[in-house]
This record gives structure tokens, C-alpha cells and sequence, in this order.
């Protein structure tokens, strides 16, 4: 049953998932987003929903409304704080500087994504939020997971990187003795978490006891 309609959410995140493997990840993030009361505005590639049928047990359907109604469903969010979009959707708040702001995470981001957004090609929803993210200086963090990589790969992060984005790779630390998979998941969405200025108990901050 959908939860009670609810206004008063925190700033919105983007959350776009490409087609890289690495899809617990963004729907992670995407959980712990709603759980600190943020307004979530999601986008999945066709590659993306083609990766979490593959890794996970999780399926959502494609069409955008049938998609919000099931991310709401399974991470308990409230009626509203999370709006899903589709491939083409021009009108919708992402696509424009003259929308509401927010920062934005590829996650997992394709290497296909990455060199889109490098440079400039914004030919569907998730590369032209990219593109608005960089134009407007706002927050855009890109959650990259190959191996290895090229030099265009590395060419595309270095120009990113001046342009003002995070490249913030899935590559889970151990210092925290990770016992799960779930562990590894949950630290790379608590550095995610950490750069967007999120409170979340996912892990302890270095120098910190649990």
C-alpha cells in the first residue's frame, strides 16, 4: 500500500542508473536516499534494467509511472518523494538549468555514459541531466565500474574531473572488515552519501569508533 502523500522532503538527488554491472549499488543508494527523507528523481537506462534483472532478484518494470509506484513500494518512500522519468522525457526538471536544482549520481555510469557525458552528447534524459549539471555547477558525482580501464576511459574522467564532476569509482575498501556482500555495497554508498552532505550510519567515518 502507498504510504501517505508528504511535502516536506529534503532537496531532491538525481539518481540515473546505467548500464555497468554494479546495479545494487544505485538502487542502494537510492533506498538510503528516501530513508533520509530526500525527494529522489529517478532515471534507468534500458541497459541499466537489463543489469538488475542479471544481478539482483529485484525487477522493475520500464514504463515511468508502473516504475515510481515500485520503488515507492520497495523502499518504503512516501507518495511523491520519488519521480521516475523516462528516455525522452524533455519536460521533465532535469532537463533544464531553469528547473529545480539538484545534484546529481550516475550510478552505476557505463563507460558508454561516461564518454556521453564527456562530451556533450545529451542524446536521452540521463546525458542531458549530466550535461545541465555541468553547465549550472551543480553537484554531479559519476560511480564508474570497469576493469581495466582504457586511456580514453581515463582521458574521459581527467576532463570530467576538470569540468567539476566526482568521479567516485565502485571500488569497495576493507578496512571495515566487510562480512557481506551488503557490506561492500554499503560502502561505496556511504562515500556517496559523504560527498553529497547526506547523514546516513552505513559505516563509521575514518578516525571514528562504531
Amino acid at each position: 500500500m502507498m504510504a501517505a502523500r508528504k511535502t516536506d522532503f529534503e532537496p531532491p538527488v538525481t539518481v540515473a542508473l546505467t548500464g555497468a554491472s554494479g546495479a545494487q549499488y544505485g538502487l542502494r543508494l537510492i533506498d538510503r536516499l528516501v530513508a533520509a527523507n530526500h525527494e529522489v528523481w529517478v532515471m534507468i537506462s534500458k541497459a541499466a534494467h537489463l543489469v538488475i534483472d542479471t544481478e539482483t532478484e529485484t525487477r522493475l518494470p520500464a514504463q515511468p509511472r508502473r516504475l515510481t509506484e515500485a520503488l515507492i513500494e520497495r523502499c518504503g518512500a512516501h507518495a511523491g518523494q520519488v519521480r521516475c522519468f523516462a528516455r525522452e522525457d524533455w519536460m521533465a526538471p532535469v532537463a533544464s538549468g531553469s528547473g529545480a536544482p539538484s545534484s546529481m549520481v550516475i550510478c552505476p555510469c557505463s563507460t558508454g555514459t561516461l564518454s556521453a557525458v564527456a562530451t556533450g552528447a545529451s542524446n536521452n534524459l540521463i546525458e542531458r541531466a549530466a550535461d545541465v549539471a555541468l553547465k549550472e555547477r551543480r553537484q554531479l558525482i559519476l560511480v564508474p565500474r570497469e576493469a581495466p580501464l582504457s586511456a580514453i576511459h581515463l582521458e574521459h574522467m581527467l576532463a570530467l574531473t576538470r569540468m567539476g564532476a566526482v568521479i567516485l569509482p565502485a571500488a569497495p575498501g576493507f578496512y571495515h572488515k566487510p562480512q557481506s556482500i551488503d557490506d561492500m555495497i554499503d560502502f561505496i554508498v556511504a562515500r556517496i552519501l559523504n560527498q553529497l552532505g547526506v547523514k546516513h550510519a552505513l559505516l563509521p567515518r575514518w578516525g571514528e569508533s562504531e
